[in-house]
């Protein structure tokens, strides 16, 4: 079977069917951007960043620093999450990627201003899973406390990859939600918009020891479905309106 005729196959038999979101601030709600720098998403940045330019990351990032701008531009908070390990710690089954001091493991570009910005919170990880990352030694939680300063209502979520990175992040945050964790967080949303993940042919993984293909548009689509069936909501389309208070 065509890879293009499996990939029809799996949405019709896993749909996501995928709602909008107007955001007028009159339930709390922040950004969440996951992992948007130069290792995963500039050109040539490192072993797990595109070789080619890539249109679905390229979309990702474009619709990402749309949505921060507007987002600052409202003082609503913005959490980032950066991607960022050492030497000697390895994290299997990936390659060095994103090492502390690169810039790999800094905001792409497009992003790099949101250092500035009093409405940002930074937080660079060393796990796939943010919401992990967050922890710090005390056992205290940076995401947590973020949501619970904020009185955050809802995250809208984006960033790369849909399947690994955004997905265990939005799992582990529904089911810290789930129990009471993360209080008022009520909503996770994906927006499938401006999120990404890579795209890594069978015939190219065959060539790389211990690699697992993983074709992009099959990928994004089951990263979509689980996080949906985890609890997300998803949406395609994402907008702004003036308050119902006001």
């Amino acid at each position: 079977m065509a890879l293009e005729s499996a990939i029809d196959l799996v949405k019709i038999e896993l749909p996501v069917d995928e709602d909008s979101v107007i955001l007028t601030g009159d339930v709390t709600i922040g950004l969440v951007l996951v992992d948007i720098v130069n290792g995963f998403c500039t050109v040539g940045a490192g072993h797990l960043a595109p070789k080619v330019p890539d249109k679905q990351i390229s979309r990702m990032v474009d619709e990402s620093a749309q949505l921060a701008r507007t987002f600052c531009e409202k003082k609503w908070p913005v959490f980032a999450f950066l991607d960022t390990h050492y030497p000697d710690v390895p994290e299997p089954p990936y390659p060095p990627h994103c090492i502390a001091g690169t810039d790999e493991a800094n905001l792409v570009p497009a992003l790099q201003w949101l250092e500035n910005k009093s409405n940002v919170t930074l937080r660079r990880k060393d796990c796939i899973d943010g919401f992990v990352g967050s922890f710090e030694k005390d056992g205290s939680n940076v995401f947590v406390d973020w949501v619970k300063k904020h009185q955050i209502e809802a995250v809208l979520v984006v960033g790369i990859c849909t399947d690994i990175c955004v997905l265990d992040f939005v799992c582990s945050a529904l089911s810290a939600r789930n129990r009471g964790h993360v209080t008022p967080l009520r909503d996770v949303i994906v927006y499938s918009g401006a999120s990404a993940t890579f795209d890594l042919p069978i015939h190219v993984a065959r060539n790389i020891p211990g690699a697992l293909a993983h074709p992009q548009e099959l990928m994004q689509h089951i990263g979509l479905y689980m996080a949906k069936s985890r609890g997300a909501k998803v949406v395609s389309k994402v907008s702004f309106a003036a308050s119902k208070k006001a």
